[in-house]
């Protein structure tokens, strides 16, 4: 279990006692100078720009290439799937669904889309007006989702879900085009779309709600193609208005959306919402400071201690928000399981057991996650799903670390090759982390890794298309199931050559056994037999180790408290369409020029 320094301990049992007055008695304002502000209906306000902080920069906005959280945070502002979170419970609602009646044998869905809802304006149209959205976007995205593509890393959300999918990508292979269309999609008319599955699945909905099947216009990619990873267009709260490569991005309201609030009032609320890319979190704790940010993510304990140290009032009381929750996000080392060393199980424990998970989580992290990564990839956020939290894994063991070495072949280091670690920045953090992992390997087994920092983008495309021998991969989920980490071991869909994309399985691990579990908890009848095979999938892949589970995230978030309906979750999930600022903290259009 999780243990938080003392003294942050203590400030915050403190703060929790005062957390109402300091939602309430606070006088210091927002990023956002007091202006144009109108006041909207059940106590909502309109107008000010929400300014907000990542410290990578986005690899691209198409949906059916988002890989990355940072580009994931931005797109879903953007552009909507059939169904979306709620930012509150992380349970499956409505978005650009109507409604939809299931059959009773769990195999057909029939959709019923909402009306009146137009993609964003823009020159891919005629006369530059978006057009209503209907039932054959939902028929043509499904349709690119299924096929064969380098900037198509999606197909595993519907390949072996809905009937022919699979078919279908398989007649695209090298660009060809299928005589037939995806057996299990049809019109119905404009506003209804028939999904047949090849299986009753049920996290189908949740699927719908992620990334990859978000709906975008087939004008839009015919137009731009594989531009509109920087070129996004769909129906979402915001449109993309501005962007400064490696600077910023400016989201506008758009003001043609659909969303309508409980009151009545036409969402969204924000003018618009600014994303700076600072990757030194020293600058970005000051930026917040200045009230230029509303919003800081994934503060290092230290700076959390200090900045209590500075602003707690007398009464015990902060001027903003502090909050931290578990999340279902696990940060790991990937081996590359088809290299001529790491192809060798024993070699990939004897790694395992040679990092120092706890010391990493003490002394690198200074307590800044939830807890140390000595069990499997699925994070301990689960457990209140009945997940359990024993899967087998890789405490810190020097003694079996020589052990698996000695009985892979290596009697000593000078028989084994300099391997290299790939990392991107984020920050200092992963440089940090990746020096004593160097440490850790060459104490307990003196083998030598060189370190290779490369920008997200490119650490990215390394580890899409194999070329890496072991990688530091921050593996987060996109929807809340336990299928969302252990998938990445499902080697049915791993390419046989490497260089060729494959993905979700990173590591390109294969073990039949483990398929067949997993395939036993995707049809299982509901969720509690589908966390039994689950659990047994994962523990036989963690005993051969195409991991190195490092530590387990909670993320501590700063938040102005003019910022309101902006709920913390254990994704990360964040919707902005409902966020609102309070009068205090109002727009100031300057901030939304890309200056």
């Amino acid at each position: 279990m999780k243990q938080i320094p003392t003294k942050l301990y203590s400030l915050l049992l403190l703060l929790v006692l005062f957390s109402c007055l300091s939602l309430t008695s606070c006088d210091n304002s927002s990023s956002t100078e007091a202006g144009n502000v109108r006041e909207a209906k059940g106590g909502r306000f309109y107008g000010g720009v929400f300014n907000v902080n990542e410290t990578e920069y986005f690899r691209t906005l198409f949906p059916l290439n988002i890989v990355d959280v940072y580009s994931y945070r931005i797109a879903s502002q953007i552009y909507e799937g059939l169904f979306k979170l709620d930012p509150k419970t992380l349970k499956v609602t409505n978005g650009l669904a109507e409604s939809y009646e299931l059959s009773d044998d769990r195999l057909v869905y029939t959709i019923r889309l909402k009306k009146g809802v137009y993609f964003h304006n823009d020159a891919a149209f005629l006369d530059g007006k978006g057009r209503e959205f209907n039932a054959e976007d939902v028929k043509y995205c499904f349709t690119r989702l299924a096929t064969q593509s380098r900037d198509n890393q999606g197909f595993h959300v519907i390949g072996g879900v809905i009937k022919g999918a699979t078919e279908y990508y398989t007649a695209t292979t090298n660009g060809a085009k299928p005589a037939n269309e995806i057996e299990g999609i049809k019109i119905i008319d404009k506003y209804t779309v028939q999904i047949t599955l090849d299986k009753p699945n049920a996290l189908f909905l949740n699927y719908l709600a992620r990334p990859e099947a978000y709906i975008f216009a087939k004008e839009a990619y015919e137009k731009y193609g594989v531009d509109m990873g920087g070129k996004a267009i769909g129906t979402g709260a915001f449109v993309l208005a501005d962007v400064e490569e490696d600077v910023s991005v400016i989201l506008k309201r758009n003001d043609n959306y659909h969303g309508i609030d409980e009151a009545g009032n036409r969402l969204p609320y924000l003018e618009a919402v600014k994303v700076y890319f600072i990757k030194d979190k020293k600058t970005e704790l000051f930026e917040f400071r200045k009230n230029k940010l509303d919003m800081v993510y994934r503060l290092p304990t230290d700076y959390i201690i200090d900045i209590i140290d500075e602003y707690q009032r007398a009464d015990g009381s902060l001027p903003f928000e502090l909050e931290h929750e578990p999340e279902m996000q696990t940060q790991i080392l990937s081996f590359m399981t088809a290299d001529e060393i790491f192809k060798n199980a024993d070699v990939r424990r004897a790694f395992s057991f040679a990092i120092n998970k706890g010391e990493i989580f003490e002394c690198v992290l200074g307590g800044e996650a939830y807890e140390a990564g000595h069990h499997g990839i699925t994070p301990p956020s689960f457990k209140d799903k009945g997940y359990p939290d024993d899967v087998y894994g890789y405490a810190y063991n020097p003694d079996s670390a020589r052990y698996y070495f000695n009985k892979a072949g290596y009697r000593n280091a000078k028989d084994f090759p300099k391997i290299t670690l790939e990392l991107n920045a984020e920050g200092d953090r992963n440089t940090n982390v990746a020096v004593e992992i160097k440490k850790d390997l060459k104490d307990v087994l003196g083998v030598d890794i060189e370190l290779n920092i490369v920008p997200m983008a490119q650490s990215t495309d390394k580890m899409m298309t194999g070329n890496f021998q072991l990688i530091k991969l921050s593996w987060i989920a996109d929807f809340p199931s336990p299928e969302a980490f252990i998938r990445m071991f499902y080697g049915k869909n791993v390419p046989s050559t490497v260089g060729t994309v494959s993905y979700p399985n990173l590591s390109r691990y294969q073990n039949p056994e483990f398929d067949e579990l997993y395939e036993k908890a995707m049809n299982a009848v509901n969720e509690e037999e589908a966390i039994k095979y689950f659990a047994q999938a994962e523990n036989l892949a963690m005993r051969d180790a195409p991991i190195i589970v490092l530590w387990y995230d909670e993320g501590y978030r700063l938040l102005q408290p003019n910022v309101k309906n902006l709920p913390n979750n254990p994704m990360q999930y964040r919707d902005f369409s409902q966020v609102y600022l309070e009068p205090k903290a109002t727009d100031n259009l300057n901030n939304t020029q890309g200056k």
